[in-house]
This record gives structure tokens, C-alpha cells and sequence, in this order.
């Protein structure tokens, strides 16, 4: 067992030193397929027999949720998006708004790279295996398999969750400050699937597996042609440049006004730097820089005082 430990450890530390492939994949495999085998043979059975008894209010819920594992709004958003910023880069005179157009169409292109394919191979993926839904479970049980027999036949996996899987990993990689929301947000789209009586938790698992890991496939992609992300060491991809828009802000050095009303010495001693500032204001004022003795003009704004003669002189060149 200690050999074994041992070498696990090597093949992590050769993996993490070449960078090759993503260090993370033979384990995602592991856990993912032990989580659908398990899903399999503990749940599918329970919720296929429990799926005409659903209350009304929970299948209420999951009609309100899944649908925004739909795919369809998602392609069209990303692909407006993509050619409004195409639009932007080529009629923007400034560097900077052709640099920020360039970044939205990646970015835009990424997440529609990311949802496209994978909703395409989960369809192929379901046709091909042809797992009946829950709805058929009195007749085919859980193990019933026809494939191409139609849409009562494409259950596993769900393709509401591999778009949701994909959406939520796409987004995760874009701003990793708020992975924990995408992916709980990814679970409740997922499983609004059971809810609805649409598919097995087994598809479910399957259908999210695969679309996370299809975002993290097309994120080493973009990578390898030196757009929007690269990669680690360990091979996981980032961002080549975080997005402020996504990133956290950082409290911990970040200073804040203290928060209520200030005491009476804070705002008695407020009130002397505020009248200290006044009284330089009426020195220091207008744009007017005064002359001394061969012409020289000193940088002290518009001072009117005995040692400068009255009236205006010139002003300095800006």
C-alpha cells in the first residue's frame, strides 16, 4: 500500500513537471464514474418508482428551474455578443476599445465553443445508447436501453445538465472568485431534471461531468492557441489576464470609512483640516502664476500678497 501511495505521488510530481495534459483528468474519471455507478444502483431505481408522485409544488419549482439548462438562449446571447464586439473592434478608433472588444469576443466565443459542442455530443451520446426515461420505468425499468427510438429513449446523459455543466465550469474559469455560486447553481439545474421526472440522477451526473470537462477541454484549447487563457504548470487553465469586472474585491487590504456617526472630537478635528484648506484655497487660486524680479514665473497660483506686485501676469505654458 505504501508503494502504491509512493508512486501515485511520482507520477503527480512527472505530471505537474511536463504539464503536458491536465493533471486532474484520470481522477475526474475516477470520481466521476464511481459517482454515476452509484447513482445507478442506489437512486435510479427509488426515483423511477416515485416519479409519478411527485408533489405538484416541487414539480413546480423544478418546471421554473430547468429551463435554464436550455441551450438555445445561450448560443444566441454568446453569438450576439460575439459580433457585437467584432462590430466594436473594427469601428473603434482607440487601441484600448479595440484590446476590450477583442477580450468580449473570446470571451464570447469561448462560452459558445463550450455549450455548443457539448450539447451536440450529449445528443449524439443519448441517441446512440437510448436509456428510457423515468416516465417509462413500470415498463423498461432502469435498465431499459433502445437506441434512435426517439425522445422517451435519450435519457442518459441529460443535456439540460451538460449545458448547464458547461455554462457554470466556462463561467467558473472566467471568474474563479465565484466558483462556489456556478457550481451550486449548476447542481440545482441539473437536478431540477429529477425533479421534473425528465431523467435519472445517474444522467444527471453524467450530463454535468461531461459538460464541466468539456470547458475545461476547450479552455486548453484556446490556451494552446495563445487566446484568452493559459496554462499552469500542473496544465489546469486560467485566465492570461484576470477581468476586473469578475474579480472579488480584496477586503482584507482594502480601506474602508468607519461606518455610523463620527464622535465629536473626529468631527471638531474634521473641521480644523476643512478650515486649513479653505485658508489655502483663498491663496492658492485661479490659473495666474506671478512674476519675480527677471521674469521668472514660480509655481504659486494666483497669490496676492505684499511681496508680488497686484494684478495679472501671464499664464505659465501648459
Amino acid at each position: 500500500m505504501r508503494k502504491t501511495i509512493q508512486a501515485l505521488k511520482r507520477r503527480r510530481l512527472r505530471c505537474q513537471e511536463t504539464g503536458s495534459i491536465p493533471c486532474y483528468w484520470w481522477s475526474y474519471a475516477l470520481i466521476t464514474g464511481n459517482l454515476i455507478l452509484v447513482a445507478f444502483l442506489l437512486l435510479d431505481a427509488p426515483v423511477g418508482s416515485y416519479v409519478t408522485r411527485t408533489p405538484r409544488l416541487l414539480e413546480s419549482v423544478g418546471e421554473t428551474i430547468t429551463d435554464l439548462g436550455k441551450s438555445g438562449w445561450i448560443i444566441f446571447a454568446t453569438l450576439l455578443i460575439f459580433f457585437e464586439a467584432v462590430a466594436a473592434y473594427r469601428l473603434s478608433d482607440r487601441m484600448k476599445g479595440r484590446f476590450q472588444a477583442l477580450l468580449v469576443a473570446h470571451l464570447a466565443a469561448y462560452v459558445f465553443f463550450s455549450v455548443a459542442l457539448s450539447g451536440l455530443l450529449a445528443n449524439l451520446l443519448k441517441r446512440m445508447i437510448g436509456r428510457a426515461r423515468p416516465m417509462l420505468y413500470d415498463e423498461w425499468t432502469s435498465f431499459g436501453l433502445h437506441s434512435f427510438a426517439g425522445s422517451r429513449f435519450e435519457s442518459f446523459p441529460s443535456g439540460h445538465a451538460t449545458t448547464a455543466g458547461a455554462l457554470m465550469m466556462a463561467m467558473a474559469l472566467i471568474a474563479p472568485s465565484y466558483r462556489l455560486l456556478f457550481l451550486i447553481m449548476a447542481l440545482w439545474v441539473g437536478f431540477s431534471r429529477v425533479i421534473v421526472g425528465a431523467h435519472y440522477p445517474s444522467d444527471v451526473i453524467a450530463g454535468l461531468a461531461l459538460g464541466a470537462g468539456f470547458s475545461v477541454a476547450m479552455a486548453i484549447v484556446f490556451s494552446r492557441h495563445g487566446l484568452l487563457f493559459r496554462q499552469r504548470q500542473d496544465g489546469w487553465p486560467v485566465l492570461r489576464r484576470p477581468i476586473p469586472l469578475v474579480m472579488r474585491p480584496d477586503r482584507a487590504n482594502t480601506v474602508f470609512p468607519p461606518r455610523g456617526i463620527p464622535s465629536r472630537p473626529e468631527m471638531a478635528r474634521r473641521t480644523e483640516q476643512e478650515t486649513r484648506r479653505s485658508r489655502l484655497r483663498r491663496v492658492f487660486v485661479g490659473g495666474w502664476y506671478p512674476r519675480v524680479g527677471n521674469g521668472t514665473l514660480i509655481p504659486l497660483r494666483g497669490y496676492r500678497g505684499p511681496w508680488f506686485p497686484a494684478g495679472r501676469s501671464r499664464r505659465s505654458p501648459e
